[in-house]
């Protein structure tokens, strides 16, 4: 009988969708989404905020699409003209960046209407819906810094790593200039191109910096996934997220913060030295961050699990750093929460880590992203709030 029930909503809201096709076809308020391919007529996004989105498959008997486009986690049907279009249209979505992809007889294929990015695990559609009267994210008439490529050799993995790092637009014609150095995490199923390109982190920088809003700063985004070459080397399960992040955090400390601050120019110690991180990347954060606070002394947790009610509570946990609320204020001068208000869970989790902060004295900063849910939009908007607290 459940079975049989969620049946007959997934049937309904195909229904509905296949008739909003038929209103939406003469509605000239649909557009092509800011990002698709150059010349790409689909998929188009109305004023509204639904995606109409179509793929020629002549030959395919079933067409669905998939992904996290829609309120539901089961893939919904398009329907086929008579010209080998199956098209679909969408309720309303909550603004911001979102992957989706189609099955075609049961096979992903991306929708060549847009650009890919690496997006659960691998090269996926993505599309941005708009949210008015916002383009802090969007390239305007400023300065700009450069993201440049920067392999490295990881003894502990052995394996080449890569590395986006950023540095400001007045970097070059300031030879003899130092400057603070951000470490910027990325979230499950991505890799470290996601703060770039779906993040719009350059933009963000390059806009707050021109505004003086945010201090000039370089930002490291690596990959967030390292297996050690002797899994001996670390007890744990190796196929765990504990084992996982101890060898990320051996990376971080023993090879990546060494190889970046010799090759760029960066003032040294700790006060000049941040890390924040989106969902996974926050989790790695707190392993890294916490652990290390003689490294950091800001951390930024985006959308983010790592630091919760219990591990504040525990005397022994990240080494006793929370036991004592003024040592950690005098360690941590930055220590910020940020979630979107369509992720209720993580707000419910914040609020109850607010309580338990001011119990310990602990001087934190939360934000909420008004009407954005577990995506990027939430958490660009939490780098433009976070990234002007910095090196202040």
């Amino acid at each position: 009988m459940k079975n049989l029930f969620k049946c007959k909503i997934i049937c309904l809201f195909s229904t509905l969708l296949f008739i909003q096709v038929a209103i939406a076809q003469s509605n000239a308020s649909f557009v092509p989404a800011a990002s698709n391919i150059t010349g790409a007529e689909y998929p188009k996004v109305s004023d509204d905020l639904r995606v109409y989105l179509r793929i020629k498959a002549p030959l395919a008997d079933k067409v669905q699409l998939a992904g996290s486009l829609l309120p539901t986690s089961d893939p919904v049907d398009l329907k086929k003209d008579a010209d080998g279009n199956w098209t679909l249209i969408t309720p309303p979505i909550v603004p911001g960046f979102h992957y989706y992809w189609f099955l075609v007889d049961g096979v992903q294929v991306n929708d060549p209407g847009c650009d890919t990015y690496h997006g659960w695990a691998k090269p996926t559609s993505g599309i941005e819906i708009p949210t008015k009267g916002e383009d802090f994210f969007m390239p305007k008439n400023v300065p700009h810094g450069d993201v440049r490529e920067h392999w490295y050799f990881s003894d502990i993995t052995g394996k080449w790593r890569r590395a986006f790092v950023y540095t400001p637009a007045e970097y070059e014609t300031n030879p003899d200039k130092e400057y603070p150095i951000l470490y910027l995490l990325h979230g499950s199923g991505e890799n470290e191109r996601g703060w770039s390109l779906q993040g719009h982190m350059s933009f963000i920088m390059d806009n707050l910096i021109a505004s003086q809003k945010a201090t000039p700063m370089v930002i490291v985004m690596d990959n967030g996934y390292a297996e050690a070459k002797d899994p001996a080397a670390y007890p744990q399960n190796a196929a765990s997220w504990n084992s996982r992040s101890a060898v990320l955090a051996d990376v971080y400390v023993k090879e990546i913060i060494p190889s970046m601050e010799s090759s760029y120019r960066i003032k040294p110690g700790r006060e000049n030295r941040a890390m924040a991180g989106l969902s996974m990347g926050g989790g790695q954060t707190a392993v890294i961050g916490l652990n290390h606070p003689e490294l950091f002394s800001s951390l930024g947790f985006f959308s983010a699990g790592g630091v919760s009610v219990d591990s504040v509570a525990d005397p022994n946990a990240y080494g006793g750093l929370f036991s004592d609320g003024a040592s950690f204020n005098d360690k941590i001068k930055v220590f910020w929460f940020g979630v979107g208000t369509e992720e209720p869970a993580l707000i419910t989790k914040n609020a109850a880590l607010k309580k338990e902060f001011e119990k310990k004295g602990i001087k934190a900063t939360f934000y909420e992203s008004q009407g954005t849910a577990h995506e990027w939009h939430t958490w660009r908007r939490c780098l433009n709030e976070f990234a002007p607290l910095l090196f202040k």
